[in-house]
């Protein structure tokens, strides 16, 4: 079982988003190829999944011109912080 933590703080002119967990983390060597379309670490073997998701967030982020990034360690887990910016009105 994995305890997902999302927090969220909007602080003009942007939103960021940090989710954490405190799962089996992710391999150095696998960590940059993380957004790659249908790419999966070779620790998650045994778990389900298309390695599509961070694909698809990068995307998402890509789009809105916000970043992007990952702190992660083999067995402690894993932060992906995503800023958005807001534009101003």
């Amino acid at each position: 079982m994995v305890n997902l933590i999302v927090t969220a703080q909007i602080e003009p002119p942007g939103i960021t988003i940090e989710v954490s967990d405190r799962g089996i983390g992710i391999p150095q060597e696998s960590q940059k190829h993380l957004f790659e379309s249908f790419y999966r670490a070779s620790n998650v073997s045994s778990f389900p999944g298309t390695g599509l998701g961070m694909s698809i967030v990068k995307k998402t982020v890509d789009l809105y011109q916000g970043s992007i990034t990952v702190d992660s360690q083999i067995g402690q887990g894993t932060k992906i912080i995503v800023y958005l910016p807001i534009p101003i009105k």
